[in-house]
């Protein structure tokens, strides 16, 4: 992952742990005050509340502890690699788009990064400025051309 994809899951991991885990807590002891468990929709929700919050602190713990970080700003070339800012052309519609490779938790289409397991970013990797590739997508086979690469 990218340190800016680094830095997002720690700051995630840090408010879940100070900000949403205890609000859990005192939202469950809020509900055991109001009488019968079996019937406090409450304290059922609350409960549901901090399941999600334990799979989703572990599911970031292990991500972090697990994390190999490459700053795409050391890189450079023309080579499509983790991190590259890849500019396409669609040889069909001679529409233009414009990727950036990231990790997967950090991938984020309407900002214009993708994940590096995509078959798009699996299809670019290790190609060229000037390179033709195809990519199958669910819609087609979709013909590009990489014009630049940036870092």
């Amino acid at each position: 992952m990218t340190p800016q994809g680094l830095k997002t899951l720690e700051a995630e991991l840090k408010k879940i742990r100070e900000v949403d885990r205890p609000a859990n807590v005192k939202a469950i002891e809020t509900a055991r005050e109001h009488g019968d468990l079996k019937e406090n929709a409450e304290y059922k929700y609350a409960k549901e509340q901090q399941s999600l919050i334990a799979g989703r602190l572990e599911h970031l713990e292990e991500r972090i502890s697990r994390a190999e970080v490459i700053d795409p700003s050391k890189l450079s070339g023309d080579r499509v690699v983790f991190g590259a800012k890849v500019h396409l052309e669609n040889l069909d519609t001679g529409e233009q788009v414009v990727y950036r490779i990231v990790g997967e938790d950090e991938a984020d289409i309407d900002s214009g990064t993708i994940s590096i397991t995509s078959p798009v970013a699996r299809g670019l990797i290790r190609r060229e400025v000037g390179d033709q590739v195809t990519i199958q997508a669910p819609s087609g086979a979709k013909k590009y051309e990489i014009f630049d690469v940036e870092f």
